[in-house]
């Protein structure tokens, strides 16, 4: 086996250098599991993103422990489907963009989620490439696309903002690009994507949403079952004012 110290950059995936340390960038999609077995998709990375191994190279299909180096992001792999499709990178740096300079990427944020909203999609636990995504994974590929990095899942996101006041009727303060928390007292579990005029883009599933992405609102003149469902679970809203630098999130 060839020693993680001897792999210089470019140097094309094998499974017997997949050491624990070693950092690849992959050039196709590539889906992360909740753990070692089993279906439960954790979520999604497209090409161009970059993973570090944190186990022990699996034996031939048995998945691999990795975590996403632009968000941290943890989660179980294939490794038979790096074959081909990543090469040994020295690490990544992450670009911490300002507040202002967040703020000026706002309209390609939104022009994805729009962009997003006209494709045919259904939800998908764990999806973030798209088309068809859950609620956390939506907002973090509209960020990404914008060169803005937030955490992956809707509590993360919710701690990482800077709080906005909001209440149902009460979204003065709010700006196109604020993120919406919906949940439980005790935790965050949902996420939209705030428009304007009370509006924000969800992706939300099919018991108490629209199996995908649409548009609800916090105003507490609409009646529909799907704005009414997720007002009563309204949390608060908070704004991108920094991006993350990589590290592993609780």
């Amino acid at each position: 086996m060839a020693r993680l110290s001897r792999l210089s950059v470019g140097t094309p995936v094998a499974l017997e250098l997949l050491h624990p340390g070693s950092s690849w960038r992959i050039d196709a999609p590539l889906n992360l599991y909740s753990n070692w077995l089993g279906p439960g998709l954790a979520t999604q990375a497209w090409a161009g993103r970059a993973l570090q191994v944190l186990g022990q190279a699996a034996p031939t299909g048995k998945r691999l422990r990795v975590r996403l180096l632009e968000d941290g992001y943890p989660g179980w792999i294939d490794p038979r489907d790096l074959l081909g499709h990543a090469r040994c990178i020295a690490g990544q740096r992450a670009q911490l963009w300002s507040e202002s300079a967040i703020a000026e990427r706002l309209p390609a944020v939104l022009a994805f989620a729009e962009a997003a909203r006209q494709r045919a999609n259904h939800y998908l636990w764990g999806g973030s490439l798209g088309p068809d995504f859950d609620c956390s994974g939506f907002i973090q590929a509209a960020y990404a696309a914008a060169g803005v990095w937030i955490p992956r899942d809707a509590y993360q996101q919710e701690r990482f903002c800077q709080p906005v006041a909001v209440a149902p009727g009460c979204y003065g303060l709010l700006r196109p690009g604020d993120l919406i928390f919906f949940g439980r007292p005790q935790r965050c579990t949902h996420v939209g994507l705030y428009l304007g005029q009370g509006r924000y883009l969800h992706s939300s599933g099919r018991e108490h949403g629209r199996d995908g992405l649409g548009v609800d609102g916090l105003d507490p003149q609409l009646i529909d079952p799907v704005s009414v469902h997720y007002r009563t679970e309204l949390r608060g809203a908070g704004r991108v004012v920094r991006c993350h630098d990589g590290s592993t999130l609780p």
